[in-house]
């Protein structure tokens, strides 16, 4: 068996499966999510992934998903619990194809978050020999509080301003509908939202039983702002012109949402006012649980903190661990 990192993550196990890539193709190909960084751009005839994934695929890239897969007799797709329709993949070989003819299981995270969180249900870990997972916050400084804890904080900033526009920045997918939810449990005020959250909202409202009722932010600004909204925007307007005007004409609060909001640097980075530790990946603690409750054999890393987090496993808690750093491993060197 062999697990590489290049275009994406190959795992050879008689068939090759390649998950996330941006264009190359295997026997098999996986999209674990629908975010643009784990998606194809020049989509193979079949992939591997949930409905509301492939939904969202053409909503957000115009990109179509001709032929999709929820599973095939060697790969069971499994809620990862980081966004609307996001998977893990269990790959499991027969090992026919292995000169031990030994069976294996291969456990491919994809981004996955192990809390529950509002409308989505936390990762649960499944055994399996090789684990190849993301590590996006592998270290110790990222540990974030209780979720029950951080959502009452975030709804109290929101009810503690109630005479200015806030502005709340999160990634179209996956925050952007958190805030919204966060939002109508906090306050009565209207929420508006950017054209991209929108697209959004209508494709997981097509593709799953979710509602996320919110007016247009062009439509809104377009009859003027009243000055009481609350808009939810993608994180990369946070420094735009016209956020700036907005708040010199209104008065208006930015909050960031992100596990980087733990370093106090993301609140300069972005000019927020406000910063929370809102994530859809899981702590450090969490990837260590998740990695005990797997028990792998091997694990490999990639994203984020990969080689630290693969050290801490190796030198703390004994486990075969290296990073993904797109050179070929082998289960025979470990």
């Amino acid at each position: 068996m062999t697990v590489r990192r290049k275009d994406g993550v190959h795992i050879s196990a008689g068939r090759t499966y390649v998950a996330d890539a941006s264009s190359a193709v295997g026997d098999v190909n996986i999209v674990s999510h629908a975010h643009a960084d784990h998606t194809f751009r020049r989509t193979p005839e079949t992939v591997v992934c949930s409905a509301a994934t492939a939904a969202l695929v053409e909503a957000r890239t115009g990109a179509t998903v001709p032929e999709f897969r929820e599973g095939t007799d060697e790969v069971t797709l499994l809620p990862s619990g980081h966004v609307v329709g996001s998977r893990a993949a269990l790959v499991e070989d027969d090992g026919t194809a292995r000169p031990d003819g030994a069976a294996r299981r291969y456990l491919y995270t994809g981004d996955f978050s192990v809390r529950d969180r509002l409308y989505l249900e936390g990762f649960e870990p499944v055994d399996a020999d090789v684990l190849v997972m993301e590590t996006t916050y592998g270290d110790p400084n990222y540990r974030f509080p209780p979720e029950d804890e951080l959502q009452a904080r975030i709804r109290d900033w929101l009810a503690d301003n109630p005479d200015r526009p806030l502005v709340l920045f999160g990634y179209s997918l996956g925050r952007a509908q958190k805030l919204q939810r966060l939002a109508r449990q906090a306050t009565n005020r209207p929420v508006a939202v950017h054209d991209a959250v929108a697209t959004v909202n209508d494709a997981i409202e097509a593709a799953t039983d979710l509602s996320f009722p919110a007016e247009s932010l062009a439509e809104r600004e377009r009859d003027g702002l009243a000055g009481d909204e609350i808009l939810v925007v993608p994180t990369n307007l946070a420094r735009s012109d016209w956020v700036a005007d907005l708040a010199e004409r209104h008065g208006a609060l930015k909050a960031g949402f992100s596990g980087w909001a733990v370093d106090e640097s993301f609140r300069y980075r972005g000019g927020y006012d406000a910063t929370f530790p809102l994530t859809d990946h899981c702590d450090f603690d969490e990837l260590v649980a998740t990695v005990e409750a797997v028990d792998p054999e091997a694990v490999y890393t990639h994203h984020g903190y990969d080689e630290a987090f693969a050290d801490h496993l190796a030198t703390h808690h004994g486990y075969d661990a290296r990073p993904l750093l797109g050179d070929q491993t082998r289960l025979d060197d470990f």
